[in-house]
């Protein structure tokens, strides 16, 4: 590739904070939480951070409200908006700031206590062509999406159903998960129904939380405290906003993000040691799997049936226990990357895969709309 980010910067600090449900605390501040959390990681000082991506619900002026909260004159900042996977369109953008110039410690960060005062809700945008069906946004689009591949490929309810057990699975070696009740097959298959053919395990938490990494220079973060976990590659898709305009429900535009970022790291899907997907629903998980190279069209289910994606499989996914069984405050990117960054360093505990050197984040924005693939490592180099 002409220009190729690979290598040239570093993840040097993660943080979060306020998972599951804290009332008590507003969004800036479980953000700033985060933050600080994130900077002290790093061993950075406040005064060191010179630019800023941030992205809330609550906020029309996100990276001028977190600034002033926070205390900090960035040098350079964003706030672009594509959803939940909008935190791996700022790695990227953080990423060309840095290489540029343009800054040298980059907070990316993300707060929300959607579950304590359900706001989020009265914000969500229903799309121009379905409006006239008053059908519940985003559920009912991925609903659709799950019945077609049903319909195609012969995908069960028992398929998806192993996607919620398996994250499960992984929660229950999370002490900080928000879900760690043994969960069975039998039970997501009699649970609520809330848009066939997704009952409600097959959907994400709501919770409260806040998310935050920070990005420097490869020479940088060698001198900091925290092994460096380097940025290979990164790319973004959308083919469609409304899922009315999706091409193909059983196809995203993961398979166009996921080409160009392995392309830039120089890698294929088999090199991957762990993968953190965007789950917001079941559905996501298999459509990813087969997207993003792990799996043949179709083949999904049943890979995920066979135990492949739990522990002890051999494809790590959603090792925190995702947003089915983690944590997922409206948006999740940030989280996906911050178990990325935790299984590379080595630091996950009981829920860690030996040796991880190579780590997949991808996000999913809007309904299954915008697609981001961000390739991360232990060494600059492959």
């Amino acid at each position: 590739m002409t220009f190729s980010l690979r290598g040239k910067t570093a993840i040097a600090g993660v943080g979060y904070s306020g998972l599951g449900k804290t009332p008590e605390h507003t969004p800036l501040e479980l953000l700033a939480q985060a933050s600080m959390k994130a900077i002290n990681d790093a061993g950075l000082n406040l005064n060191e951070i010179d630019g800023l991506c941030a992205g809330t619900f609550y906020h029309f002026f996100p990276t001028l409200s977190v600034a002033e909260y926070l205390g900090i004159r960035p040098k350079w900042s964003s706030s672009d908006m594509v959803g939940g996977s909008s935190f791996m369109s700022h790695v990227q953008q953080a990423a060309m700031a840095i290489q540029s110039g343009l800054c040298n410690n980059l907070l990316i960060a993300y707060g929300s206590n959607a579950r304590s005062s359900r706001d989020v809700n009265g914000l969500v945008e229903t799309p121009t062509f379905e409006q006239p069906y008053e059908y519940m946004v985003p559920l009912a689009g991925y609903a659709m999406a799950a019945a077609r591949h049903m319909h195609e490929y012969g995908t069960t309810r028992e398929h998806l159903a192993h996607v919620a057990v398996s994250a499960r699975k992984w929660a229950q070696l999370n002490p900080d998960a928000a879900m760690r009740d043994p969960l069975t097959v039998e039970e997501v298959l009699e649970g609520q129904l809330i848009a066939d053919p997704l009952s409600i395990y097959d959907c994400c938490l709501m919770s409260d939380g806040a998310g935050a990494l920070i990005l420097t220079s490869k020479e940088r973060a060698k001198d900091l405290p925290q092994k460096p976990v380097y940025l290979l590659g990164a790319a973004d898709a959308h083919w469609h906003r409304e899922i009315s305009q999706m091409p193909d429900l059983t196809l995203t535009a993961a398979i166009e993000s996921s080409s160009r970022a392995y392309e830039m790291a120089g890698i294929k899907a088999s090199d991957v040691d762990v993968v953190q997907l965007y789950d917001a629903f079941t559905i996501n998980t298999l459509l990813f799997l087969e997207d993003l190279g792990f799996c043949k069209k179709g083949e999904a289910g049943a890979f995920v049936a066979d135990g492949q994606i739990a522990p002890g499989g051999s494809l790590p996914v959603n090792t925190n226990g995702g947003g089915l069984s983690c944590v997922h405050p409206g948006m999740y990117g940030t989280f996906c990357m911050i178990e990325a960054v935790t299984q590379l360093r080595g630091q996950a505990g009981e829920r860690q895969i030996q040796n991880a050197e190579l780590a997949i984040a991808h996000g999913n924005g809007g309904t299954l709309s915008h697609q981001f693939t961000t390739v991360f490592g232990t060494e600059s180099t492959l």
